[in-house]
C-alpha cells in the first residue's frame, strides 16, 4: 500500500507539474524574444530621433558607433541611393520591401533576427534603420529560468511523494498493526486489543476488532461455565456407578469397570479444572510427554486387547516427546485412536502404534476407511458411530498446527495419525512386542 500511493502520488505531481510547467517554459522562451526585440525598437527609435534633427552622414555615422549595437556591429542605416551606415545583415530586397511598406518589421537573418524600422525625412526620403539581433541574445536567460523550472518541478514531486509516504506509513502502520493483532487472537491469545490509530475507517476497524474481541472472550467464558456445569452434573451418576461396581465380585471385569470408572472421574476432574482456569492462554502454556501418556492409556487398553486376542505392538517411544497441551487432551487423542480400532475391527485384528516426535500412528489389520472425508464430520460416520472420535483428533492436532492423517496401513487396514508437524516416518527403532 506504501509504495502504490507513493507511485500514484509521482504520477499526479508529475502530470501537473507538467501541465503548469510546460507553458511556462514556452512563455518564458516568448518573453526572452519580446525583451530582445523591444531593446531593438529602442536603440532604431534613438537612431530615428537622430534622423530627424541631422541626416549629415558624418553625424549618423558617429550616432551609429555610439549605440551599443551600433559599436556590436548590429546596427545599419539604409538612405536611398548609397551604401548603409553600419553592418547589414539583411539583402537590398528585404529593405527595400520593408521601405516600401513603411511599417516596422521583424526579418529573419542568419544567426539571428532583424528589427526594421522605417521613417520619412523632411526631403521625403524614406530611410529604414535595421537592428541586429543575434539568436544568443533571443534566448538569454531561458536556460536558467528552464533551470529553475525544473528544480521547482523536482521540489513539487519529492515533497508530494513524500508527504504520500508519510500518509502512507501511517496507514501502513496502523494496517499491519491491526493484522498482526487479528493473528495474534486466532492464536489463542484472547486478551489482545488494538490502540485505534491512523483514518477514521481504520479506527472503526480497530474498534469492530476490539468488540468482537471482548464478544469472543465472554462466550468463550460461558462455554467453560458450561462445561463445567455439566461435568460437575456427572459426577452424581458416575458415584452411583462405582458404587455399582465396587459391588462387583473381583475379576477382570470388575478391574476393567473401575479402570474406566478411575478414568472418567479424571476426565471430569480435568474438564473442571480446565474451566476454571479461566483462559486459553493459561491451559495453552501447559505441556505434557506424549510417550507417557500413551504407555498409561496402553496399560488400559491391553487387558481389553488381550481380551479380544488381539496382537498389537508398539514402534519408537524410547524418547520424551513433549507436546504443550494438557495431558487430559493428549489423553482424549489416544483414547479416540485406540477406541477406534477396538470399535471398527471384529475381534483378533491385529493393530500396531507408533510414536516419535512427529506425532502417533495407529495401523490396523481391518477392512480400512473407504470414505476419509466422511469419518471426520460429526454425527456422519458412516460407521456406525457418531464420528466425533476423529474430529476430536483434528481439531486436537490444529492447536499445535499439526494434522489428521487417514492412510491405507502397511498391515492392510486403515492408518490413522496425530501428526504434530511434518508426516511421521516410520522408526527404525527396535520394536516391542505385547
Amino acid at each position: 500500500m506504501r509504495w502504490a500511493l507513493n507511485r500514484l502520488a509521482l504520477a499526479i505531481t508529475s502530470m501537473v507539474a507538467l501541465a503548469f510547467l510546460v507553458p511556462l517554459a514556452v512563455a518564458t522562451r516568448q518573453i526572452a524574444y519580446d525583451r530582445a526585440i523591444s531593446d531593438a525598437r529602442q536603440q532604431a527609435t534613438s537612431m530615428v530621433t537622430v534622423l530627424g534633427v541631422d541626416s549629415d552622414l558624418v553625424s549618423l555615422t558617429n550616432a551609429v558607433a555610439s549605440t551599443a549595437a551600433g559599436s556590436a556591429g548590429n546596427l545599419a542605416v539604409h538612405l536611398p541611393g548609397i551604401e548603409p551606415i553600419g553592418a547589414s545583415h539583411l539583402s537590398d530586397t528585404t529593405v527595400q520591401r520593408a521601405a516600401q511598406e513603411r511599417r516596422a518589421a521583424t526579418a529573419d537573418s542568419a544567426g539571428g533576427v532583424a528589427y526594421l524600422q522605417p521613417t520619412v525625412l523632411t526631403d521625403g526620403r524614406t530611410v529604414v534603420v535595421e537592428v541586429f539581433i543575434p539568436e544568443a541574445d533571443t534566448r538569454r536567460g531561458v536556460g536558467t529560468a528552464w533551470l529553475y523550472l525544473g528544480a521547482l518541478a523536482v521540489v513539487l514531486v519529492g515533497g508530494s511523494i513524500l508527504f504520500a509516504d508519510r500518509l502512507g506509513s501511517q496507514l501502513v502502520r496502523a494496517t499491519r498493526g491491526l493484522a498482526a493483532a487479528s493473528r495474534r487472537l486466532g492464536g489463542g491469545e484472547l486478551n489482545e486489543r488494538i490502540t485505534p490509530i491512523g483514518p477514521s475507517e481504520l479506527r472503526d476497524a480497530a474498534t469492530a476488532f476490539n468488540g468482537m474481541a471482548d464478544d469472543l472472550r465472554r462466550l468463550l467464558d460461558r462455554e467453560r461455565e458450561l462445561a463445567a456445569d455439566l461435568s460437575h452434573r456427572l459426577r452424581t451418576p458416575l458415584t452411583g456407578l462405582r458404587l455399582d461396581v465396587e459391588a462387583m465380585p473381583p475379576g477382570p471385569i470388575a478391574e476393567r469397570m473401575r479402570q474406566a470408572c478411575d478414568l472418567l472421574d479424571e476426565e471430569l476432574e480435568a474438564i473442571i479444572t480446565g474451566a476454571r482456569l479461566g483462559s486459553i492462554e493459561k491451559r495453552g502454556s501447559q505441556q505434557c510427554d506424549l510417550v507417557e501418556v500413551l504407555a498409561d492409556r496402553l496399560a488400559f487398553w491391553s487387558v481389553l486387547a488381550e481380551d479380544q486376542e488381539r496382537p498389537w505392538e508398539v514402534v519408537g517411544g524410547n524418547e520424551p516427546v513433549m507436546i504443550p497441551m494438557p495431558a487430559g487432551d493428549v489423553i482424549l487423542v489416544v483414547d479416540a485412536l485406540l477406541g477406534n480400532v477396538f470399535s471398527h475391527t471384529p475381534d483378533g485384528t491385529a493393530f500396531r502404534v507408533s510414536v516419535s516426535a512427529s506425532g502417533l500412528l495407529v495401523d490396523d489389520a481391518g477392512p480400512g476407511i473407504p470414505d476419509p472425508e466422511t469419518a471426520v464430520q460429526r454425527g456422519v460416520s458412516g460407521a456406525g458411530s457418531t464420528g466425533l472420535g476423529l474430529d476430536i483428533v483434528r481439531r486436537t492436532a490444529e492447536t499445535v498446527r499439526g494434522q489428521l492423517v487417514i492412510d491405507r496401513s502397511p498391515l492392510g487396514g486403515a492408518r490413522i495419525g496425530f501428526l504434530l508437524h511434518a508426516p511421521v516416518l516410520e522408526p527404525a527403532d527396535q520394536r516391542r512386542r505385547r
